[in-house]
């Protein structure tokens, strides 16, 4: 007996000894790094891991249909590509040997709707995920962020223990691809769809009319896309196809047909309809140009209403954009007929005469079930509180249409043609903290939408221009006002460009294409080193420093140079770290010299490459700033390394080489040249007392 009952209090001791291990290395375990983009409205991890294998199975709980079911198999063909593993195909049966149940309640809205409940709830645990959603749409966004979640370690593929409970900040959160003035392949639209759906993005607004050209079809008007085209636009059945590829993804698409300005390519086939006499041909520049539809002539408004009433059947979603931005009123000033009209029903000047115009516009809209969303511009007291003002002119603008109890959208802060870094865009908040706005005001604050407009991009390079930075305007729609940590955003955003890969998005595979083709060589190093630092210049300066048309092709140095250069902000990132390490100057003083000295090789070697390559020659000054920079950053290194200030002649024909590298050159600039600066007057203030840093008001 007493054996047995050591043996016993052995057994007992062990277990306790192997509980308390266990519990001790649970406690230990360190909390994983949130790799997920928009960050969940709330994240709780814990130590344990769900297996995923060869075994894993998927399986449905409550509602399920075939939007549902579509999404689970995307889901696990994206989660084979990862892992590069053979799932069994097929949903599985609902046990507990199944790895992933996902509970729907139901389908939530037949059309995708601004109403739409897009919440979920995932559980993880060392047995068994479980995602719980009230609509499919729900489910559609949960799936997403578990294949944001998959991780791996030397023992295999996981998901991590996990509860996360989760729904959208803001319902409208959107992406406008203007396809008018550079028109967009069906492969392009249908990426950049699976591309909204993976950063959990919920309307695609397709400005589908522009000066530049015309890109629906209409089988009433047949001349508008036949004449106003060049041949490019979308038949009907495609944007069905458009329609019900975005459906399946819980995106809602809402047309635009901008009017009564940006209407040229209106008026090639129907010049009547002008406030000028024809005729008329498709603008070939970028910019605003005096065109727009006559508001005073009854036949303009049949016109309309035959063709609204045409789209209004195509399109389901609730929504109708009617544009309505940047009419400058100079042919309408001009128009004797419409100065007559004018005078009699008592119009005082051309914003009441659009308002006029944007009133008969409502009736047909409404007369088709349809809500007006429209620029800024639109926004007047007639107009009744279920229109959208969609703002270019930012938050302030966006406040007083909600003050006034009209639903507003944000685009001001999100233009991504601009080439404005991700910080920067995701500083821009609809609501920002110091918001005045009540909590019921605050309410018609819809969301916001990314702007692509198109007068610099084709299908070669529009991913760029819209990926990865989109990422962070999509967080910060999605995600609670909290989450503002740039560098973590950063650092998110790069995983998150790496995934969208996957679903054919062009953003960093094409520019190593372009390089080669410009080079004409296979070995293209020093180009890559140099559009590593430089970018597009912002704003709208192209227009003066690189003329060209929506004919001319976008294929130069300018359209393969990213927004955000990477290595400009590492760069940028590293001289703050070097500089903060003073007076020993060690910190990154490694990774600094070596960057620096690639510099120098690569604007040397640049020389012979560009003798070879005409399409080059533009781009011949940025490479003398280029190793010039590495000169001037290596001196300061070794000045700041050797505690010698430099002499006088130093600084001054540095501060000549560094304000000649600041200078744009086919609209590409130096994003490097302030932190290569910031070098030099560290090595000029050499035994000089250090300033105390500048006081911060954020």
């Amino acid at each position: 007996m007493t054996i047995k009952k050591s043996l016993v209090l052995f057994v007992v001791l062990m277990c306790v000894a192997l509980w308390v291990s266990v519990a001790n290395a649970q406690q230990a375990a360190p909390t994983p790094q949130i790799n997920l983009m928009p960050v969940p409205a709330s994240v709780t991890f814990h130590p344990e891991r769900l297996t995923v294998d060869a075994s894993f199975k998927v399986a449905t709980r409550g509602h399920s249909d075939d939007r549902l079911k579509a999404a689970i198999a995307r889901f696990v063909k994206r989660l084979e590509g990862r892992t590069v593993l053979t799932f069994e195909p097929g949903l599985a049966v609902d046990d507990q040997m199944t790895q992933l149940i996902v509970h729907c309640d139901g389908p939530g809205r037949n059309v995708p709707s601004v109403a739409e409940n897009e919440s979920y709830r995932i559980d993880i645990t060392r047995r068994q995920a479980i995602l719980k959603a009230p609509t499919v749409v729900g489910a559609i966004r949960g799936l997403e962020t578990l294949l944001q979640l998959l991780n791996a370690d030397r023992n295999g593929y996981f998901l991590p223990g996990v509860l996360i409970e989760d729904q959208p900040r803001f319902p409208w959160r959107g992406l406008m691809i203007d396809i008018a003035r550079h028109f967009q392949t069906m492969e392009t639209l249908k990426r950049n769809l699976d591309a909204m759906a993976a950063v959990k993005l919920n309307v695609f607004h397709w400005h589908l009319t522009e000066d530049q050209g015309f890109r629906v079809e209409s089988k009433k008007y047949p001349k508008l896309h036949q004449l106003g085209s060049d041949g490019n636009y979308y038949t009907q059945e495609q944007v069905k196809e458009v329609i019900a590829y975005a459906r399946d993804r819980g995106i809602r698409v809402v047309p635009e047909f901008d009017i009564p300005g940006h209407s040229t390519s209106w008026l090639v086939g129907y010049p009547e309809l002008g406030s000028a006499p024809g005729p008329y041909t498709i603008e070939r520049r970028p910019g605003i140009f005096e065109p727009a539809l006559d508001p005073t002539r009854e036949e303009v408004y049949k016109f309309l209403d035959g063709f609204l009433s045409e789209m209004a059947a195509l399109f389901p979603d609730e929504y109708l954009h009617i544009g309505g931005d940047e009419n400058e009123g100079k042919q309408w000033d001009r128009n004797p007929a419409i100065q007559a009209f004018m005078k009699e029903k008592g119009i005082k000047d051309n914003h009441a005469l659009q308002a006029y115009f944007n009133t008969r516009l409502l009736k047909i809209l409404q007369k088709n079930n349809k809500k007006m969303i429209g620029w800024d511009e639109i926004l007047q007291p007639e107009l009744p509180k279920d229109i959208v003002i969609h703002s270019w002119r930012g938050t302030a603008a966006l406040a007083e249409a909600a003050r006034k109890g009209y639903h507003g959208i944000l685009s001001n802060g999100y233009y991504i043609d601009l080439i404005q870094p991700a910080s920067q865009h995701y500083a821009a908040d609809p609501l920002p903290a110091d918001s005045t706005l009540t909590p019921e005001q605050a309410k018609h604050v819809l969301g916001g939408e990314a702007t692509m407009w198109a007068e610099w991009v084709t299908p070669e390079t529009i991913d760029s221009r819209i990926w990865p930075r989109t990422a962070a305007i999509a967080e910060r729609l999605w995600s609670p006002r909290t989450v503002t940590d740039v560098n973590d955003m950063y650092r998110r955003m790069a995983i998150v460009s790496l995934q969208l890969e996957e679903l054919g998005l062009m953003h960093k595979r094409n520019q190593d294409m372009m390089l080669r083709r410009l080079a004409r060589h296979e070995d293209i190093g020093p180009l890559q080193t140099l559009v590593s630092v430089i970018e597009p210049v912002k704003e709208y300066r192209r227009y003066q420093m690189r003329p060209q048309t929506m004919l001319s092709p976008l294929t130069g140095v300018v359209d393969a140079a990213l927004p955000d250069a990477e290595g400009a902000r590492r760069f940028t990132w590293m001289v703050k770290e070097f500089l903060a390490d003073a007076p020993r100057y060690q910190l990154y003083r490694a990774e600094l010299t070596q960057m620096l000295a690639e510099w120098q090789e690569s604007g040397a070697e640049l020389g012979p490459m560009i003798d070879r390559s005409p399409a080059l020659k533009e781009i011949k000054p940025l490479t003398k700033g280029l190793s010039e920079m590495g000169d001037v950053g290596l001196e300061a290194i070794s000045y700041l390394r050797l505690g010698q200030p430099p002499t006088r002649e130093w600084r001054e024909a540095t501060t000549l080489k560094l304000d000649e590298a600041a200078k744009p050159y086919a609209a590409l600039e130096f994003m490097v040249v302030p932190a290569v600066k910031q070098l030099v007057q560290a090595a000029v203030e050499i035994g000089q007392p250090r300033r105390a840093p500048a006081s911060s008001t954020q």
